[in-house]
């Protein structure tokens, strides 16, 4: 069994054919009660999505964390496929990091995998000292063995794109993880490819002024990020930054995941675009816009033009299809990109958003649609909100999709997903010619937890998918 060789799969298509790899049964969902009004502390949920148990559609399991107001965000694992041979490691804690509190819970999901328990907590005055960083957004494991946390900014909310390294076995913070003096202005992101030996991220905001909401005025001022930074792997010093455009605020940055690949792909929430970044022959990166989400004439909303708000990308783990989530115009899109030089839209479901009919919003000039979409409904429930995190099946037939951006902004657009709890929904998607149609049996409602609606955000599966697992 591969098991024995290490955690996670030799290869990208191991992980997506390979016989080891059984449909998904659990995933694990933070869910957040920050903004929300209720005072109860953030919790880890487990849900089933075994379409043979009893328990399908269900959350069997819910970690609370033991301080409230944390903002549980993006999670990664202690050890994944950069680990792979290494028969000493295995992926049995779930990392945890809280984007508000600055606080990192390492949660053992290993004992057992239906019931999660907390193994350690790191307090935020060990990222503020060692570090002099906070905001940690998201983690990656390291074939070294240690974990890798990106950070948004320092303990006074100003923005630092920094990292903190953990150590993989004690979850001690080791300290920082670049070298030398030059830092960018912003972080969020990041992905490393170390056969070409380098590190990406991504900037999102100055963390005090986006902690509680979105004010366009703040992009003016140069609050907001616009850059892919590049980082040296081998000597952890930042070497480049790719201007993306102002305004743009990348987030989530995917390479292919082979990794002789050099090339990927990054979504940029306000400019509502996907740019290509590749190594160029001189041997420094570049970037192209690839794809680009018109924004909608609108009257009855905060602007008079609404951008599409691309909030997650992920890739298909043979390199094929690129998915990406519009939270505000609500619909879910699937892109052939054989030619990563130009994706080819394939498939494209609407899953709520803010332009649906009957709605505050009305919709005066689209360059894509001939009338705004109908209200989304699943099982009787209409969906507030709009699609943000997703998440894919290993062998790239399921796509998982939760409706929670981020409390201070989803009270801010969404108030109603405030109130009635987030969603979790499955996408069918066609792997030979592209396309994506709902799966109408599938809907988790965190509206009807015990202690009252929850916002639900980024899924993982136990064994590794395709947005944690990084290939050496």
């Amino acid at each position: 069994k591969c098991g024995a060789c290490g955690p996670g799969y030799a290869t990208p298509l191991d992980a997506m054919k390979g016989k080891y790899c059984p449909r998904e049964e659990i995933v694990y969902l933070p869910c957040i009660y920050r903004n929300t009004g209720i005072e109860k502390p953030d919790y880890l949920a487990t849900v089933d999505v075994d379409p043979k148990s009893p328990c399908y559609c269900q959350v069997i399991h819910r970690l609370p964390m033991p301080n409230l107001k944390d903002e549980l965000h993006h999670s990664g694992w202690n050890a994944c496929s950069s680990c792979f041979g290494d028969a000493t490691k295995r992926r049995n804690r779930l990392i945890l990091p809280s984007l508000i509190s600055s606080r990192v819970y390492v949660v053992d999901v290993g004992t057992d995998s239906r019931a999660p328990r907390i193994h350690k907590i790191v307090e935020p005055v060990e990222l503020f000292w060692k570090g002099n960083a906070a905001n940690p957004h998201t983690s990656h494991c390291l074939g070294s063995g240690d974990i890798l946390i990106s950070c948004l900014g320092d303990p006074s909310g100003n923005g630092k794109g920094s990292f903190i390294l953990l150590d993989g076995e004690t979850f001690e913070v080791k300290g920082n993880w670049e070298n030398g003096g030059k830092v960018p202005a912003l972080g969020y992101d990041f992905w490393y490819q170390p056969r070409h030996n380098v590190l990406m991220s991504t900037e999102w905001g100055v963390p005090k002024f986006l902690a509680d909401g979105f004010n366009p005025a703040d992009v003016e001022k140069g609050l907001y990020g616009h850059h892919i930074n590049v980082w040296d792997w081998s000597t952890h010093t930042f070497i480049q930054a790719i201007d993306l455009g102002k305004g743009s605020i990348p987030l989530e940055i995917r390479f292919l995941h082979n990794p002789d690949a050099a090339e990927g792909f990054v979504g940029c929430a306000l400019s509502s675009a996907v740019h290509r970044f590749y190594k160029t022959q001189k041997g420094d990166w570049a970037a192209e816009k690839v794809i680009e989400v018109p924004s909608k004439k609108v009257q009855g909303w905060l602007l008079p033009d609404m951008p599409g708000l691309i909030t997650d990308i992920l890739i298909s783990l043979d390199d094929r299809f690129l998915y990406f989530s519009n939270w505000l115009h609500g619909d879910i899109r699937q892109y052939d990109i054989s030619n990563t030089r130009q994706p080819k839209l394939v498939g494209q479901v609407f899953l709520g958003g803010s332009i649906v009919k009957g709605g505050p919003v009305t919709v005066v000039e689209d360059k894509e649609l001939q009338c705004q979409p109908e209200p989304f409904v699943i099982k009787g429930k209409r969906v507030p909100g709009g699609p943000q995190m997703i998440q894919l099946s290993l062998d790239g037939k399921r796509l998982y999709v939760t409706t929670s951006l981020y409390s201070g902004w989803d009270k801010q657009f969404y108030p109603d997903l405030v109130k009635e709890g987030s969603v979790m929904l499955q996408i069918d998607v066609d792997t030979e010619r592209g396309g994506l149609k709902v799966n109408k049996n599938f809907l988790v409602d965190f509206g009807k937890e015990p202690d009252g609606p929850v916002l639900a955000h980024e899924i993982r599966y136990p064994g590794g998918d395709c947005s944690s697992d990084i290939w050496m």
